[in-house]
This record gives structure tokens, C-alpha cells and sequence, in this order.
């Protein structure tokens, strides 16, 4: 019963999707691409046994393409078929395509749509990248004899509570899941409770990730000697910016009154330079015209040619080139963890060697801050406002500041292997092996 009114409602909701699509293909054209294949009508011919990988957005991607990486090195020739859900997702899986392989819009989750999907591309095995399991979806899967696994499966103590009070819904959805691997031991139990059997914990993906050495590069260029350090607030988040921005309005004012007179009490325009960059493309805009309204300069990544350029504020307006932030900053300060929103990926600065100051919510990436924290490769702090004071009292400490970067670089190291043996795990499930 439940399982049916679920599917009324999802396609009862078909006119609310496609509103939304159109609203936010006004700033974001992606999402006016192939809009018809979100409701599973597609175009073209596709060839099956495919092994398909699902990855809803950007970091999901990411994630994507080191499997991928790891896959064909096991197996140089599948055949790969991406879906996403986002358009950063879609547009940085065009990077992922190789000869044979194909991109598709994953369709909403109507028995309808998903069964076109499944009957277009009649993939050899599926995997879903971390979290999103659709009851349809999942369910049309086993009955049609497909093996959908989730990989670099996580599930937080908030999630696993939502999926404990629609425990009708997500349980058989879970269970209709030919393999779970997780990322963590804490993972697989949560995983276990919320309904799926776990079949490995295999580790985490992200840390099999190697940064660009050409970003690394570039940005170690673009910090010459005697250059002011610099202090970055990666992947933010909305509220979180607004905050900083007071905290530095504030710092600022102190200044000017005299009052402030350590060592560590440095402001914009000064010995410091803020890097910020906003998780979300959509909102590059928006947090350049937040510092600017509170009287700081602004300099975009977007319009640099030979370097930054001089300002109080520099914005990282691109996609893609988070090597170079990491490589261009001294600390960086980890969004998503300042507010109630679980924090964002802190594998990536450690690979890097750039520091990591977090806040309280780190809750998606719960074993990893730990463990970062532990190694002393990462630090946890209350509030932003301490946050700032702790950022600063290391940039005046360029020895504990080392410390703590060759420590990033052996947490990130030492947490390798689990895109091999997901690979493995995968070409098995499609019997690639």
C-alpha cells in the first residue's frame, strides 16, 4: 500500500519537477539538457551490458571517475553508462566518457519512467554512488535481474533516523540491493539497521583521489616568496559566508580603533588574504556581492590572467580546480560544518597538505573528520568565530603549521585502496570476472 501511494505521489509531482527544472535552467542551463530523459524517454539507440554508475552531483562525480579510473584499469574494456541528477553532475561527467561509453539523465522514480530507463539501456549491473537509493528503482532492478550494489555507502545517525520513520518504504528498498559495500564500519551497522545487507566495508573512495599535479603546481607558483598567507573557507555554505564576513568586519573595525594589537590579529587588505569558495556554482555571484556590500574589495578567479589579483577578498568562482585553492592556501576552513549541514569533504585538503580547521557538524563525513583529527591533520573547533582565531594563531606558527600538512599528507596516504577493491567487487557483481 504504501510502496503504491509513493508511486501516485511521484508521478502526480511530474508538473512540480518540471517547473523546477525550468526555474533553475534560468541560471543554470544544464538543466534544460535532454529534459525528456528525466522521465525516462530517450533518444538514439544504446548498446547493453553496460555496467551503469549512478552519481547524483558534483562530489558524487568525482567519486565516479575514480571508480571509472579503477575499472578500466582492471578491465580496459567495459563499457560505462553515467546518470546523474544534477547539471554540474552531467557536466563533469562529460570528462568521465570514453569510446563506448554513454550519459543519461536518471529518470524520476515513477514505475513508468524507470522501467523505459532500464529497457533503453539494459545495463549488465548498477551501482549507486553513496547515498541515493530509490524505491523503484531498486525494486525494478531486482525484478528484471539487474544487480544494483551502492558503494562508498555511508548513512549518518540523522539519515538512518529518517529511514527508520519511512521504514515501509526505505527497508525494501534497501533489501532489494544485490551488495552494499560501505565506507565504515559505523556505516555497515547503520546501513544494517536501516535494512540493507551489507556485503563489505571496503573504505572510502575519496581517498584514492590524486590531486592535479598541474593545480598543484600553479598554485605553489601563484604564492611567491614573502606573499601574504592565506586563509580559505572551502566548499561554504549559505549562512556560513555571511558570518565570516561579519567576523572580518569586526576584526576590521578593531583595527582601526587601535584595539587590536597581537600578533594573530590580522584583517583584510593586511597580512592576510580570505580565499572563498562556495560549494555551489549558483551562488558565486551572490557571495561576491555579500563581501562586497560589507566594504571589502573582491578579486574572482574567473578574472585573473597572470594570478590572483590584489584584494581583500578573492572569490574561487570555478569548477574543478580545488588542487589549486588547496595548493594556493596555508589553512583552510571546512564548510558545511559551521552550520547543521554535516560538513564537506575534508580528504581532498589532506591529499593536498593544506590544514583543516572544522567546525561541530561533521556528521556525512563522520569517520574521516575523526580520523584526520587524530592523525593531526585537522583540528575541531565550537563556533567560526573560533575557527578564525584558530586559523590565524597557525598561520603565525609556520612550524605546527607543517606539522599538521605532512600529517594531512600521511592520513590522506595511509586510507588508500578501496577504489581497487571496489572495482573488484563490482566487475564481480556484473561477472566481468
Amino acid at each position: 500500500m504504501i510502496h503504491t501511494l509513493y508511486s501516485l505521489v511521484m508521478a502526480g509531482a511530474q508538473p512540480l519537477l518540471r517547473r523546477k527544472l525550468r526555474r533553475r535552467g534560468r541560471h543554470e542551463p544544464g538543466y534544460l539538457e535532454a529534459v525528456e530523459e528525466r522521465f525516462g524517454h530517450y533518444t538514439g539507440t544504446a548498446e547493453p551490458g553496460a555496467i551503469w554508475v549512478h552519481a547524483v552531483s558534483l562530489g558524487e562525480t568525482r567519486v565516479a571517475g575514480i571508480l571509472a579510473a579503477a575499472l578500466r584499469r582492471l578491465d580496459p574494456g567495459v563499457r560505462l553508462l553515467f546518470t546523474h541528477g544534477t547539471a554540474t553532475g552531467r557536466a563533469e561527467g562529460t570528462r568521465l566518457l570514453r569510446e563506448g561509453d554513454a550519459q543519461a539523465w536518471l529518470p524520476w522514480d515513477t514505475p513508468a519512467a524507470v522501467e523505459r530507463f532500464l529497457e533503453h539501456f539494459r545495463p549488465r549491473a548498477g551501482v549507486l554512488l553513496e547515498t541515493e537509493v530509490w524505491p523503484n528503482l531498486a525494486q525494478a532492478c531486482a525484478r528484471r535481474g539487474v544487480p544494483l550494489a551502492l558503494a562508498n555507502a555511508r548513512l549518518s545517525e540523522k539519515s538512518l533516523r529518517g529511514a527508520q520513520r519511512l521504514s515501509l518504504l526505505s527497508r525494501p528498498a534497501y533489501a532489494s540491493l544485490a551488495a552494499v559495500w560501505a565506507q565504515t564500519e559505523a556505516d555497515a551497522e547503520r546501513l544494517r539497521q536501516a535494512g540493507a545487507r551489507v556485503s563489505g566495508v571496503l573504505g572510502n573512495l575519496k581517498f584514492d583521489a590524486d590531486p592535479d599535479p598541474a593545480q598543484l603546481q600553479q598554485g605553489a607558483a601563484w604564492r611567491p616568496p614573502q606573499s601574504p598567507p592565506v586563509v580559505m573557507f572551502a566548499s561554504s555554505r549559505e549562512g556560513e559566508e555571511a558570518e565570516l564576513l561579519r567576523l572580518l568586519q569586526a576584526r576590521r573595525d578593531r583595527l582601526a580603533s587601535g584595539q587590536a594589537r597581537r600578533a594573530t590579529d590580522f584583517a583584510p587588505g593586511g597580512p592576510v588574504r580570505w580565499l572563498l569558495v562556495p560549494r555551489h556554482p549558483q551562488r558565486f555571484d551572490e557571495v561576491a556581492q555579500l563581501a562586497a556590500a560589507a566594504g571589502f574589495t573582491v578579486s574572482r578567479r574567473s578574472q585573473w590572467q597572470a594570478g590572483p589579483e590584489p584584494a581583500d577578498i578573492w572569490i574561487g568562482d570555478s569548477l574543478g580546480e580545488m588542487a589549486l585553492y588547496y595548493a594556493l592556501s596555508d589553512v583552510a576552513l571546512l564548510g558545511g560544518s559551521f552550520e547543521p549541514l554535516g560538513g564537506q569533504n575534508l580528504i581532498e585538503a589532506a591529499a593536498c597538505g593544506c590544514p583543516v580547521v572544522m567546525g561541530p557538524h561533521t556528521f556525512n563525513f563522520a569517520e574521516a573528520a575523526v580520523t584526520a583529527e587524530g592523525h593531526g591533520a585537522a583540528v575541531r573547533v565550537d563556533s567560526l568565530a573560533e575557527a578564525l582565531r584558530r586559523a590565524l594563531e597557525l598561520l603565525a606558527d609556520p612550524s605546527r603549521r607543517d606539522e599538521m600538512a605532512d600529517a594531512a599528507r600521511q592520513f590522506a596516504q595511509a586510507h588508500r585502496g578501496a577504489a581497487q577493491r571496489c572495482a573488484r567487487a563490482l566487475l564481480e557483481l556484473a561477472g566481468r570476472e
